[in-house]
C-alpha cells in the first residue's frame, strides 16, 4: 500500500511521518499492492489537530476522522476505527459469495430492506455559494440542495461538527 501524508496547515515532521507509516503498513495484510492510502494532517484554530485518512478499496472509500490535542493520538485513534471498516467491508463480500453459492437461496423479505418512506420534488434554483448560504440557515434541515451558478453542477451545502460547512460538488 502506498502512503500519501500532506500538511494541511500544518508543518508535518519526519518522525509523525515514520508514526503514521508504521501504523498504516499494519493494514497492508487487506490491501494489494496498487492500494493508496491518503492522510491528511491540519489543524483547527490553532489548538485541535485533525487527522484524515482516506483508503480506495474496489470502487469503496474507507474514510476515518479524528480530532484531538495531539496529532500521534490521532492516528492511534484513527487505526482501530480503519479495521473495524475493513472487516466489516470484507464480512459483506464473503457473505455475498457465499450467498451466490446456493442456488436455492431463501429470498429476503420485504421489511429486511429499508425502504423510502418519504418523496419530495423541488425546484432547483441557481445561486452563488453566499446565496445558498443564507438560504440553508433559514430552514431546519441537515443539508441544502442547489445549482451552483459558477460551475453549473448540482451542489450540496451542509453543516460541519465544528460549525462551518462543508460543500459537496459532484463531477458527472
Amino acid at each position: 500500500m502506498r502512503i500519501e501524508i500532506l500538511g494541511k496547515n500544518y508543518s508535518l515532521s519526519n518522525k509523525l511521518k515514520e508514526v503514521v507509516t508504521q501504523k498504516l503498513t499494519k493494514l497492508d495484510k487487506y490491501f494489494d499492492d496498487d492500494a493508496v492510502a491518503k492522510v491528511v494532517c491540519s489543524t483547527v484554530k490553532g489548538e485541535r489537530y485533525v487527522m484524515e485518512v482516506t483508503i480506495n478499496l474496489d470502487k469503496k472509500l474507507l474514510r476515518a476522522e479524528e480530532t484531538s490535542d495531539n496529532m500521534y493520538n490521532n492516528i492511534d485513534l484513527i487505526i482501530p476505527k480503519l479495521t473495524r471498516q475493513i472487516r466489516k467491508y470484507r464480512t459483506k463480500l464473503s457473505k455475498r459469495v457465499k450467498e451466490d453459492i446456493f442456488v436455492n437461496v431463501e429470498q429476503p423479505k420485504a421489511e429486511d430492506f429499508k425502504k423510502v418512506v418519504k418523496s419530495k420534488s423541488f425546484e432547483i434554483v441557481p445561486m452563488t455559494q453566499e446565496e445558498a448560504i443564507e438560504a440553508f440557515e433559514l430552514i431546519d434541515h441537515d443539508f441544502y440542495v442547489f445549482l451552483s451558478k459558477e460551475t453549473g453542477r448540482v451542489n450540496v451545502l451542509y453543516r460541519r461538527e465544528d460549525g462551518d460547512y462543508g460543500l459537496l460538488d459532484p463531477i458527472y
